[in-house]
């Protein structure tokens, strides 16, 4: 899950291939859309989606199209709407199949339709029996953006000193922090609150009956686990079968959550180095690789290297080029080559890697991930004060040396936000069928320990377990894909308390 550190799932390819127990009201009656809504108007999309990912196949159809949504779903009469972007990829005839398999890869922020056609090629099995759709939430990509946050802020966010110690340093994060909260209040005001994630749920039934499915089918990833889990819980009766694949725990709050992925990310951490120590020839920091990591870090802060694009790759950025590697195992052999090249003068590669984590191009220009992941996080819950975050900092750098501080200080956007609060539910999906959690044992922003409480919260969740490194399992292994694949279509459970081997 994305709160300020977490990367949408599925969306590390692009660069590679380039060179988260709080109260909440229960949920009141709301208008859904039913089955009697517009259906979709599908036209074909299929060289947007092969602009994405050019060797998307080209027996695979692809169509676009929008769903009409309220803005806010308790005032559904007052008139006004967001054109909600979706689209759906297909084998075959679309009216042969059994229906269509809704998804998410996560964020909140990350967009569907930049995420859909990577997914698809690796979905064949699922593609004979379904058209698989997606959608961008509100809020995200062609669906209403938020857009409030300049490219430069995000630069000195992303740069700016990760564990700032003196008070005046950390002062100076609070203030870029109170800059982009201030301009998306200046600009929105109480609207930020229409991007909460339960209203984005509610957007999904809508989604639901404009495609003409009875019931839900849904494949959500990371974030779009707690989409998968909300609606369950607004409109059980409503749901076919569900996935949830990198589980974050409802019951938790922020700072739990944010806790939980510094656990995650230091776990992760200590794995790349065991695997660095044994792949010399893939990790030429073999011999100490925490050691040249902080040591690469310890440069960034007194004599940062620069970028052929004229950027200092400073503490920060080098930090979240660690942290994109962290997401997949796959990209452990990147962080080796990285760090020593910052040895040796070369900054491009470890500002590659924090590129793809932040979502920035070449010219420094970044989508809206960002403003979305903060206006949909900060929506959800209440967060801690700056006084307590600065606490937090001091605490969970001793007990989390790489990764504690910096998500500590994550929590600054959301405490100094000015909108009001749409917090969520977080209890049993009573009336539901049974409901697939997948969790991966190395998953270092959904840590693996929020699989069985989400599985438990829902009362009809059943674990499976994916005995790997990264961020979400599914479709990594035939194991995994194989399980989900005989849920979703035939609608078999696997056996209980199957765990499926890394490889």
């Amino acid at each position: 899950m994305r709160r300020r550190v977490a990367f949408t799932a599925g969306l590390m390819s692009v660069v590679i291939a380039a060179t988260g127990c709080t109260d909440v009201p229960s949920p009141q009656p709301t208008p859904s859309p039913g089955d009697s809504d517009t259906p979709v108007t599908w036209q074909d999309c299929r060289s947007q989606a092969r602009k994405t990912n050019p060797d998307l196949p080209r027996s695979m159809n692809v169509e676009c199209g929008t769903v009409r949504v309220p803005q806010d779903w308790a005032n559904a009469d007052n008139g006004k709407t967001f054109d909600i972007a979706v689209m759906r990829i297909f084998t075959g005839d679309a009216k042969d199949k059994q229906g269509s398999v809704l998804t998410n890869p996560g964020g909140p922020g990350g967009s569907g339709l930049d995420f859909l056609p990577y997914l698809a090629p690796k979905l064949n099995t699922l593609m004979d029996e379904f058209a698989i759709v997606t959608f961008d939430p509100r809020g995200v990509g062609k669906s209403a953006p938020v857009d409030c946050i300049s490219d430069a802020d995000l630069d000195a966010s992303f740069g700016y000193e990760p564990d700032p110690v003196s008070q005046e340093a950390f002062d100076g994060n609070v203030a870029i922090a109170r800059r982009i909260a201030d301009g998306c209040g200046d600009k929105y005001g109480e609207d930020l609150s229409l991007f909460s994630t339960e209203q984005t749920a509610r957007d999904m039934d809508a989604i639901r009956g404009a495609v003409g499915d009875e019931k839900l089918t849904y494949l959500g990833f990371s974030y779009g686990t707690l989409l998968g889990a909300v609606y369950a819980q607004i409109l059980p009766t409503k749901v076919r079968a569900l996935v949830l694949d990198g589980a974050v725990d409802p019951q938790q709050d922020p700072v739990e959550s944010s806790e939980g992925q510094a656990i995650g990310f230091e776990r992760a951490l200590t794995n790349f180095t065991a695997w660095c120590k044994t792949s010399a020839t893939r990790c030429p920091i073999a011999a100490d690789p925490k050691g040249a990591i902080n040591a690469a870090l310890e440069k960034g802060r007194t004599n940062p290297v620069k970028g052929s694009d004229g950027r200092l790759a400073t503490a920060g950025w080098i930090l979240w080029g660690v942290i994109f590697a962290m997401y997949s195992q796959d990209s452990w052999q990147y962080v080796g080559p990285a760090i020593n090249n910052l040895s040796r003068g070369s900054a491009d590669l470890i500002l590659a890697m924090a590129d793809a984590y932040a979502e920035r191009d070449e010219n420094g220009h970044y989508t809206n991930l960002f403003d979305a992941n903060n206006a949909v996080n900060c929506a959800d819950s209440e967060y801690p004060t700056v006084e307590e975050i600065r606490s937090l900092q001091s605490q969970w750098r001793a007990k989390y040396p790489l990764f504690g501080a910096p998500l500590a200080l994550g929590l600054l956007n959301c405490s100094v936000w000015p909108a009001k609060k749409d917090p969520y539910p977080a209890g049993k999906a009573e009336g539901a069928p049974p409901i697939l959690v997948v969790g991966t044992t190395g998953d270092p922003a959904t840590p693996y320990e929020s699989t069985m409480k989400l599985a438990d919260m829902l009362g009809v969740g059943q674990v499976l377990t994916w005995e790997g490194e990264g961020h979400t399992a599914y479709p990594e292994t035939t194991c995994i894909r194989r399980a989900v694949d005989n849920y979703l279509i035939d609608l078999t459970m696997p056996a209980e308390g199957l765990r499926c081997p890394a490889s």
